[in-house]
């Protein structure tokens, strides 16, 4: 007999890895006459919200976009504050993460970020690489684009200092060379807001994930409708492009 998690959820079901696109801040203040910084700002919460969510259900791996490269044409001072409001993020859920087994990672052009960032990025993902529950991965100034035309550089300069040879290139090399091949590819992606887009996000792993869209804003996202979410996953017969037998 399944085991039976909160909300009904079953513990042999559950995607082992779920992607967020984190959508809604900006209008979520505007409906309320705030600056789009205390968007963000509530949106932290939301964040905190969906990691325990993940960690009470069993879900191995969370992907969260953060922060995207068209994200750097957005105005200086709400990039700014978006960096600012990334250190502060950083600084105080240390300790937590530790406390919780929460192992930190990163993916994207990092070396963009203001130093201070980076630094605080660094440290935490250092501090917390031993830990064994909930792998944590923050998108930051990530492009998918960007990262596969990285991939095709580093597989074409091996091929030229004779490293591997041309035909030895296959789907499985790919996946190992994308800054992703330590987690393994969503099975759900999640995008608050409303918009049905992927905006250049994860396109070569989430070539099967099942993708739900919701017209909630980020900071609004509960943990209720996240497990009603991963009900109608669970409700979703998943084929990878093959036929079912009866």
């Amino acid at each position: 007999m399944e085991k039976e998690l909160p909300y009904d959820l079953l513990v042999e079901s559950l995607p082992a890895h779920v992607a967020f696109i984190m959508d809604g801040n900006g209008r979520w203040a505007k409906k309320r006459v705030l600056n789009r910084v205390m968007g963000h700002e509530k949106g932290v919460a939301a964040v905190r919200q969906v990691v325990e969510s993940c960690r009470k259900f069993g879900i191995p791996y969370l992907t969260l976009y953060a922060f995207s490269t068209e994200n750097w044409a957005r105005p200086k001072r709400e990039v700014d504050a978006l960096m600012g409001l990334l250190t502060r993020f950083l600084r105080k859920e240390r300790r937590q993460l530790m406390k919780n087994g929460v192992r930190l990672t990163a993916i994207g052009e990092l070396h963009r970020l203001p130093d201070e960032v980076r630094d605080e990025l660094s440290s935490v993902m250092e501090e917390t690489k031993a830990n064994s529950g909930l792998t944590l991965c923050l998108a930051l100034s990530y492009g998918s684009r960007s990262e596969m035309v990285e991939m095709v550089r580093d597989i074409a300069e091996a091929v030229k200092k004779g490293e591997m040879d041309l035909s030895s290139v296959d789907e499985a090399l790919v996946s190992k060379t994308l800054s992703t091949r330590d987690l393994p590819d969503p099975d759900l992606v999640i995008r608050t807001s409303g918009e049905m887009r992927l905006s250049n996000f994860l396109l070569w792993q989430c070539a099967y994930s099942e993708i739900f869209f919701t017209d909630t804003l980020w900071p609004d996202f509960s943990e209720l409708e996240f497990a009603s979410i991963l009900k109608d996953f669970q409700g979703r017969e998943r084929r990878f492009g093959k036929v079912l037998q009866p």
